[in-house]
C-alpha cells in the first residue's frame, strides 16, 4: 500500500515545446528518466473521480482518494487541487493475465496510450531539493512526471506532482518540490479547473462504450 499527495493538471493536445523544454531542463537536476511508452487498461466508471481501477502489463492498481486537501497557488499562471490518494497493487508472477481476455470483451475496458517523462526528488527537513534517480528507494520525496496521453485517438497532456513519505510529511514534501520547480516555469496557465487525477478525467470522458472492446 503506497498513499501519495499528489497534484494533477489535464490540458487537451499536444505538450507545448516550451512545457517539454522546460521540463527538460539541466536546472533540474541530472536525474531524468526518458519518455518511456506504455498502455494502461483503465475499468470505466462513469462518473467516479474517487476510484481508479487499471491493469498496467501483469499488475492490477487500485487507487482510491482519501482526501480532499488544500488548493495550492503559486503564481499568477499556476493553480491546482491537492488531493491525498491510497494505492495498492497485485503482481501476477505466472504467465496468465490477472484478468482474463474474455472478461475485457465483456467488461467497460478502456486503452490509454502514454509516453511519460519521470523526475524524483529527494525532500529534506530543511527544505531541500535534491536529484535522484527514478528507481533508487528514499523515504521522503516526491515525483514529478509530464505525459503524453492518447485516448481513442484523442490527445491530451498531463503535469503531475506526486508526494511520498510519512503521513505527516506528504504536504510539505510535495509543496517544498512545487515551489522549487515552478519558479521557472514559463507563461502558460495551469488551471484550477483542470486540476484532478486519473478517474475523474476518465469519467467525464465523451466516450462511446461499444467501442471499448477494439482495443
Amino acid at each position: 500500500m503506497l498513499i501519495t499527495s499528489e497534484l494533477r493538471w489535464f490540458n487537451r493536445g499536444k505538450i507545448p515545446p516550451e512545457i517539454n523544454d522546460w521540463f527538460n531542463a539541466d536546472v533540474f537536476g541530472e536525474h531524468y528518466q526518458l519518455p518511456e511508452e506504455r498502455e494502461d487498461i483503465y475499468l470505466y466508471i462513469p462518473e467516479c473521480e474517487y476510484l481508479g481501477i487499471k491493469l498496467r502489463q501483469q499488475r492490477l492498481e487500485i487507487k482510491l482518494r482519501k482526501a480532499e486537501l488544500d488548493t495550492l497557488s503559486l503564481g499568477d499562471h499556476i493553480e491546482g487541487k491537492v488531493e491525498k490518494w491510497v494505492k495498492w497493487s497485485c503482481e501476477d508472477a505466472t504467465a496468465e493475465s490477472l484478468i482474463p481476455a474474455d472478461a475485457l470483451k465483456a467488461s467497460p475496458w478502456v486503452s490509454v496510450k502514454k509516453v511519460r517523462s519521470q523526475r524524483k526528488y529527494q525532500v529534506s527537513a530543511e527544505a531541500s531539493v535534491t536529484s535522484v534517480p527514478v528507481d533508487k528507494a528514499i523515504n521522503e520525496g516526491c515525483n514529478v512526471e509530464i505525459t503524453q496521453l492518447d485516448i481513442k485517438d484523442n490527445l491530451w497532456w498531463s503535469l503531475a506532482l506526486e508526494a511520498f513519505g510519512e503521513d505527516a510529511n506528504l504536504m510539505y514534501n510535495l509543496k517544498t518540490v512545487a515551489v522549487w520547480l515552478f519558479q521557472t516555469y514559463p507563461n502558460f496557465k495551469l488551471q484550477l479547473q483542470n486540476s484532478y487525477a486519473y478517474p475523474k478525467w476518465l469519467a467525464f470522458q465523451p466516450l462511446n462504450i461499444a467501442s471499448f472492446f477494439d482495443f
